[in-house]
């Protein structure tokens, strides 16, 4: 295939090379994957023959693995289209090798992510219910109207860039010309095109913003709209909003770094991408400190019984292990490395930005077992213990996140092409022009 299609002369032929060129890497990485996926696949397969039974969740604890990965896998998904759409407002120039890796972890994310409350039914056909007899009171019909509307808002804002690109593939001919020709729409290039496509994404990138913050804050709502202790707290939706963008630039970096070592694309992803987004992170880190802070001062300081047996829970009793984990990881290491200089390396961004990931995932197991675990009524304590088949489920969905950038990169760029050319272009004077237009004087000087 290689052979007959020249891109090598291309000034961003590594763009095109893992399209057009398929090693061993790529199927063995697909192989494995896929193994997971079919295995956990089995074990729902297993788990709706058999029941919940084969889960951990029991009574009191009744919600346990899915909704941890539901609440994480959504958080993740702020990651893209939400910072992608700040980026592009406010012109930020070093965007645009970042913005579709960005915008590819929101589409698939959302779609694991939204699959995972289906999961914790024990017979999944009752998610119709929602639809035909949904009430207008509940958190859970305000969830899946704002993941609808959050995940068919992002694949339409990765789906307009990627046009001019899909153009470019299709006139370079192959295998697969016939979908690319589909997909392009037509494009062209010409100006009025041009026009209309810079419009329509400016439409979708100021919607988008507050779709993706009602996103989280309505899962928060899931929460704290109950008078369970340790959830009924109107500090949830910002907390949740905060975590879901920590998190989801954490996902951000570990994957740029990953596939910048795998495509060499180094060219591209710099080292400056690394400090700026390493520099966010901090920040995010800090505020999710604050708002941690926040919420556990306020439960001390009131001391009602059942908010301090919980609190009590995580900081000393069976949970103790995970709430400090969840410390360690969301502050002291991020604010460690990235807060020095010396450690802000891109290994040193790896390392924080892994251990946000599993930090973020610890904060969600938090939330959601140890209010469960302890009833306000006269109850024994509740345990949970997350079965095989939740593991399984667990590295299911990472598996189908893997694949599913793996396979993406393996037809389109997973770089603008379109967005990098005209940078070279037009954003250099553009940029120069701006610079000049802030400075007194500046406007005689750019006339």
């Amino acid at each position: 295939m290689s052979k007959k299609i020249d891109y090598r002369n291309e000034i961003d032929a590594t763009l095109y090379k893992p399209i057009y060129e398929t090693g061993k890497g790529f199927y063995i990485t697909v192989g494995i994957f896929l193994l997971l996926f079919l295995w956990a696949l089995f074990m729902y397969i297993t788990q709706v023959w058999f029941g919940l039974g084969v889960t951990g969740m029991n009574q009191p604890v009744s919600w346990g693995f899915y909704i941890v990965n539901f609440v994480f896998f959504i958080g993740i998904s702020h990651a893209g289209t939400l910072i992608s759409a700040i980026l592009r407002l406010s012109k930020a120039e070093w965007r645009r090798p970042i913005t579709r890796m960005a915008e590819v972890i929101t589409a698939i994310v959302l779609a694991i992510g939204g699959l995972h409350p289906i999961l914790d039914l024990g017979r999944p056909d009752r998610v119709l219910n929602i639809f035909t007899v949904g009430r207008l009171q509940s958190p859970l019909l305000w969830d899946v109207t704002s993941i609808t509307a959050y995940f068919t808002a992002s694949t339409v804002y990765l789906y307009l860039p990627m046009i001019p690109d899909i153009a470019k593939l299709r006139d370079k001919g192959g295998k697969f010309t016939w979908f690319y020709k589909f997909a392009s729409w037509g494009w062209q290039g010409t100006e009025h095109q041009k026009k209309v496509l810079n419009r329509a994404i400016n439409i979708l990138m100021v919607m988008v913003i507050p779709i993706a913050i009602s996103v989280h804050t309505v899962i928060s709502y899931i929460f704290s709209m109950t008078l369970q202790p340790g959830w009924h707290s109107t500090i949830f939706g910002p907390y949740f909003v905060v975590g879901a963008i920590f998190s989801g630039i954490a996902a951000l970096l570990i994957v740029m770094i990953v596939f910048r070592k795998v495509f060499h694309l180094e060219d591209y992803l710099k080292k400056v991408h690394f400090q700026y987004l390493g520099t966010l992170l901090l920040i995010m880190s800090l505020l999710w400190f604050y708002f941690t802070f926040s919420e556990y001062l306020t439960g001390i300081f009131a001391a009602e019984p059942h908010e301090m047996h919980i609190i009590l829970y995580k900081f000393t009793g069976p949970y103790a292990i995970f709430f400090w984990m969840m410390v360690i990881c969301n502050f002291l290491i991020p604010v460690i490395i990235l807060g020095f200089k010396r450690f802000k390396t891109i290994t040193g961004v790896l390392i924080a930005s892994i251990a946000v990931v599993i930090g973020m995932w610890l904060e969600r197991l938090n939330i959601v077992v140890p209010s469960l675990a302890n009833p306000r009524m006269e109850l024994t304590v509740g345990m949970y213990v997350p079965s095989i088949v939740e593991w399984a489920l667990f590295i299911g969905g990472i598996s189908a996140f893997v694949l599913g950038f793996v396979l993406f990169s393996k037809f389109f760029p997973l770089i603008s092409i379109w967005e990098t050319e005209e940078g070279r272009k037009e954003s250099v004077k553009e940029v120069e022009k701006r610079v000049k237009s802030y400075l007194p004087g500046g406007e005689i000087i750019t006339k």
